[in-house]
């Protein structure tokens, strides 16, 4: 009996390796190339190992995205350009910057400042995430800006609520704060129309059915589910997932005391300070003045380092930034590749054919459904959009579903939908990589706050939508 549980271990992977041989082997589908097909058979099987707890997702990918270029499913150049990908840069850069946001002491500052305000219990300091990224989300069309501003906060009120990243106290209320800094960037997103940058696109896009998206009319649209998703969220988050530390009723006179005895602000807080806002106001114009966010990014990391806030010593002990990159950038790489060898517009096209028949609500269900589960072969919201988007909107369209509410229901989907996987979006990786969640949790809190979500929007947000656009 003692080769049991390394019988057991080995079991995710050998099942693993042999879906993806079967897949390999198997007929390709007429409309697939051989190429695209072995490519799912790669990627899905790279998904599926850390999904079964087989290989961790660093691993996972590598080995992937190897067998891929020695297989001669992709080019190297395919393979590998996520890593000039300039959003991956961005995700790597915000890490460091917030790394100079804790060196400095001012992430403790502001993370005082909250418990002051909402400190009397973990599940307050979670409404206060939600609430401070709702605030914030219209300034920002990148939600992967958005996140560099919530991590470091958040990051600093788990440090001053006794958790570290590690097993013994993450989940204090570290490991619940975190979740929440991601599930916020999921429904914040959805609730304005310049909260993330698919959005505006998809509007574009529904102009072909005649539909005009502005502003107003999406806030209409998103209010009332988006709102219930906001006051629900943080508590189904806490019911599921509970800190071990609930109740902290002396924080907040404590939070002021600190708050006291750190004194005026210090000459490497002020710098970092400064930087942040100037970052912050910087990505929040971006779009207007068409700036680029990561270059925004690099220059303050360049001022942090010039003022000496941030050290080559400081950058070479952020060891899991490097295998984030790693990761993010070859998934993501795996899954344009996917994209661009037509596979995702041959899901869509089979979908069409299979719905014929049915009452257009039915319709409908069947077309979110799909365009939610899809989201499991992506690490980017704006290719899932310009993939399948306008895909599934013209195939719900021809069985009869009304445009707005399907269109609207596509939309916010792009956004909630997000948190699904932790390399589901770019604005995932500063949380997922903070070390306060294990892949396990991430995968099962991405599935309950997704199907949440779905629920919220289709059975509040469809009847509102078909009311305020009739």
């Amino acid at each position: 009996m003692s080769d049991v549980p390394g019988y057991r271990r080995w079991l995710p992977g050998a099942a693993t390796l042999a879906l993806v041989v079967v897949l390999w082997v198997l007929p390709v589908p007429e409309g697939l190339t051989p190429q695209s097909w072995h490519l799912f058979a790669l990627f899905l099987g790279s998904i599926v190992a850390v999904v079964a707890g087989a290989l961790p997702i660093l691993t996972s990918s590598v080995l992937a995205v190897g067998a891929a270029v020695l297989s001669g499913t992709l080019t190297p150049a395919g393979a590998y350009a996520g890593f000039a990908n300039p959003t991956i840069l961005l995700i790597i850069v915000a890490f460091l910057v917030a790394r100079a946001v804790v060196k400095c002491g001012l992430g403790e500052r502001l993370g005082y400042v909250v418990v002051s305000l909402f400190g009397r219990s973990t599940l307050g300091l979670g409404y206060s995430v939600f609430l401070l990224d709702a605030v914030i989300a219209p300034a920002f069309p990148s939600n992967t800006a958005r996140g560099g501003v919530l991590y470091p906060i958040v990051y600093s009120l788990a440090r001053g609520g006794g958790s570290q990243p590690d097993e013994a106290t993450r989940k204090r209320m570290g490991a619940y704060l975190m979740f929440c800094g991601m599930a916020s960037l999921t429904v914040s997103s959805a609730l304005w129309l310049t909260a993330m940058a698919a959005n505006p696109l998809g509007a574009e896009i529904g102009r072909v059915h005649g539909l005009t998206i502005g502003f107003g009319s999406w806030l209409k649209a998103s209010s009332v589910p988006t709102l219930l998703c906001l006051a629900l969220l943080p508590l189904l988050l806490y019911k599921v997932f509970p800190p071990e530390v609930k109740e902290t009723p002396e924080a907040p006179a404590q939070a002021r005391a600190a708050l006291k005895k750190l004194g005026p602000f210090g000459a490497s807080e002020k710098v970092v300070a400064g930087t942040f806002v100037a970052m912050v106001v910087a990505w929040g114009i971006a779009g207007t003045l068409k700036l680029d966010s990561t270059a925004i990014a690099f220059a303050g990391l360049g001022v942090l380092l010039a003022a000496g806030a941030l050290t080559l010593k400081d950058i070479s002990q952020e060891g899991d930034v490097l295998a984030t990159f790693i990761w993010f950038a070859v998934l993501y790489g795996m899954s344009a590749q996917l994209n661009e060898l037509g596979f995702m517009g041959f899901l869509g096209q089979k979908l069409a054919g299979a719905l014929g028949g049915l009452p257009w609500l039915g319709a409908y269900l069947v077309l979110l459904v799909a365009y939610v589960l899809l989201h499991y072969l992506f690490v980017s919201q704006t290719a899932h959009l310009l993939a399948l988007f306008a895909v599934f909107l013209d195939v719900g369209v021809k069985l009869g579903v009304p445009a707005a509410p399907l269109a609207f229901a596509l939309l916010f989907a792009t956004n909630y939908f997000s948190v699904l996987t932790p390399q589901g979006s770019s604005a995932n990786l500063l949380f997922a990589g903070s070390g306060y969640l294990t892949q396990g949790e991430l995968y099962r809190l991405g599935a309950i706050t997704t199907v949440f979500s779905f629920l919220v929007y289709a059975v509040a947000g469809t009847p509102w939508v078909l009311f305020v656009t009739r």
